[in-house]
This record gives C-alpha cells, sequence and structure tokens, in this order.
C-alpha cells in the first residue's frame, strides 16, 4: 500500500477511535491498567508513554507501571530546524510533574536522557494506530519510533498497546519498519505476533 493509502487507513482508524464512547474509552484503560502485571517485573526499567486525546491507556497505566516496575521513562519527541524528527530522547516519569510540550503531548521535565538509554528498558510499550499479526506497526507517520528502536535491547518485548479491533491480518510494511514482538488490548491482553523476526513495523 502506497503512503497515500496509508493516510486514508491512518485516518479511518483516527475516525473509529474518535466515534468510542468515553466509558467504553475509561473502561478499556482500566482493561490494558490491569493487564500490565504480564508485561513488567519488579525493579525493572519500563519506555512508555503518555496516552493523549483517543489513544488507549491513561496516567493510571503508567502509575501502575511505577508500582509494578518502579523506573518509567517517557518519549520527549523533537526536530531538527527543517522540521524533521530525531530519535526521541527519555525522561524518568514522576506523577504529577508532567508538562505540555510539543504535538500536543504531555512529557516530564529535565534533566532528560539520549536516544540510547532505550537500551536499559526491559519491555518497550508502544503507541500505535493499528499493528497485525506479523507485528508491522502503523504509527501516526512521523518517523520518530523508526529512529528510535534502533537503539532498543534485542531481547526486550516491543508491545504496540492498541484497541481490540486494530489488531489486523495485514498492513503495509517498509523496508525501515521495526517489528513489534507483542500488541497488548483491552479484551485480548498480551498477544504474542508472529514473523517478528522479519524486520516489520514502526512509525
Amino acid at each position: 500500500m502506497a503512503s497515500a493509502g496509508k493516510a486514508v487507513l491512518r485516518e479511518r482508524l483516527l475516525a473509529a477511535r474518535r466515534s468510542v464512547a468515553d466509558e467504553v474509552r475509561a473502561d478499556e484503560a482500566r482493561s490494558v491498567t490491569e493487564h500490565l502485571a504480564a508485561v513488567v517485573s519488579s525493579g525493572s526499567t519500563v519506555c512508555a508513554y503518555v496516552p493523549v486525546g483517543t489513544e488507549p491507556g491513561s496516567i493510571e497505566m503508567l502509575d501502575e507501571l511505577m508500582r509494578r516496575a518502579g523506573r518509567v521513562l517517557l518519549p520527549i519527541a523533537r526536530t531538527i530546524a527543517d522540521g524533521s524528527p530525531v530519535a526521541l530522547q527519555w525522561g524518568e516519569y514522576r506523577p504529577g510533574q508532567l508538562v505540555a510540550a510539543r504535538f500536543g503531548l504531555l512529557e516530564p521535565v529535565e534533566p532528560w536522557l539520549p536516544a540510547t538509554t532505550l537500551t536499559e528498558a526491559s519491555v518497550v510499550l508502544v503507541p500505535a494506530l493499528a499493528v497485525d499479526r506479523a507485528g508491522v506497526r502503523l504509527g501516526r507517520g512521523r518517523g520518530f519510533y523508526d529512529r528510535t528502536l534502533v537503539y532498543r535491547d534485542p531481547q526486550a518485548p516491543l508491545i504496540a498497546v492498541i484497541r481490540d479491533q486494530e489488531l489486523l491480518d495485514e498492513l503495509p510494511r517498509e523496508p525501515h519498519d521495526v517489528a513489534m514482538t507483542h500488541a497488548l488490548t483491552p479484551g485480548r491482553g498480551l498477544v504474542e505476533l508472529g514473523n517478528a523476526s522479519d524486520g516489520a513495523a514502526r512509525e
């Protein structure tokens, strides 16, 4: 599927998310948080993200990760002068200390850590609009995660957090994509994805 086709698919998925009732979204966020017990272990570092808008998850998800893992890192998205994205930096999550940032995001206050800090994570939770059975992920198209996931620990699960309806049979794949190893959905919990070693998906 060409980039134009991906843009249409993104808009369709975003429209579907916008149509979800607030109470359903809240129930799904609680379910995702409950499933985290299968994802993290005590004394570990987890890279996650702050859900904004219609993204699955919640601040409570981050608090639960803190309780279970002990250390949660959140992405810092920046661009160079021409607007091109660079690899994500990371900031330590501190409850109640998130600030408004670019792209409508929330992020930790400084100091920030370099992109290579991703190697310290035993689990990486990745925002996604959809993911397929082979691990191909559809993001928002900006490219931040494409540039960042090359620093991951190869043993660390890469988990796309999505709604149940966003686990699809097949998505377009590009050579630079990095495969997700799992999906985390409200109804199915943690789902192992096949063919992750092929080098599929990411924003």
